[in-house]
């Protein structure tokens, strides 16, 4: 698959994992926040909680087994951490939070996956 691809596959992985969300009651607040730390692809919010989501796009659900690794969530982390501010305001509990998705498959959404 060639980089451009990728990312056309990547971009559309995270619009269906923002409509998931939505359809779960959250709302997105941001798309790709970049710092010089790492990226955030999604950024969500329900109630007090604020999610900094990592979404995984795969063409098999197989695939998704080795999508997410904790060298790809600590850059995750390192980002949440330079902007949790400008989202989370005192008393919002921040989270970082997975969405694997493969076609013919339901997302799945892993929540505090830095702790997994």
């Amino acid at each position: 698959m060639t980089r451009q691809a990728a990312e056309r596959s990547g971009r559309r992985g995270e619009v269906l994992a923002g409509w998931y969300l939505r359809l779960k009651g959250w709302r997105i607040v941001a798309r790709r926040v970049r710092t010089a730390r790492g990226e955030v692809d999604l950024v969500a919010r329900r109630g007090r909680v604020v999610a900094f989501v990592e979404v995984k796009w795969r063409r098999t659900a197989d695939e998704l087994a080795g999508a997410l690794d904790q060298h790809r969530l600590r850059r995750v982390v390192a980002c949440a951490e330079a902007v949790a501010a400008r989202y989370a305001g005192a008393g919002d509990t921040v989270r970082i939070d997975a969405i694997l998705l493969a076609p013919g498959r339901w997302p799945r959404h892993i929540a505090n996956a830095s702790l997994a």
